[in-house]
């Protein structure tokens, strides 16, 4: 008799969500302003679009602000960042939130549906809507 173990994770990209979403590269491109990088996706990247994805990470504070519904979550720490450190800009992603949060500057994880944006220069790359904290 031949015992197959279950995998524990049904869906790989939840493992690490940033590994696949560092799969990004750019191109140069112009608007009215000037150059700009746009993101181009890797297969893996387009793979996840509109799927449900865990990501966990540290909650950075912008335009001087927490908003409880609109978060930026980092993979790395607030020091490191991509707005404060070394980091790149797949380090971070929006999170819309269905329901507020409170701030902390632990480590929290959060699911939601991933949105690959290479269009509004306003808005981050990777944006999760519907989201959730993950307790």
């Amino acid at each position: 008799m031949i015992l197959a173990a279950k995998p524990s994770f049904v869906f790989a990209q939840q493992d690490n969500v940033w590994r696949n979403l560092a799969e990004v590269s750019y191109k140069i491109s112009e608007d009215e302003f000037g150059e700009l990088y746009v993101p181009v996706f890797s297969e893996n990247i387009q793979k996840l679009e509109g799927k449900m994805v865990e990501a966990d990470g540290y909650i950075i504070p912008f335009e001087g602000m927490f908003k409880p519904d609109h978060i930026i979550l980092s993979s790395l720490p607030l020091a490191e960042c991509f707005f404060c450190g070394s980091g790149g800009p797949e380090t971070v992603m929006e999170v819309m939130l269905s329901n507020p949060i409170k701030y902390t500057s632990k480590r929290v994880k959060v699911r939601g549906k991933l949105t690959l944006n290479s269009k509004d220069p306003e808005k981050l790359m990777y944006i999760l809507q519907d989201a959730s904290l993950v307790e």
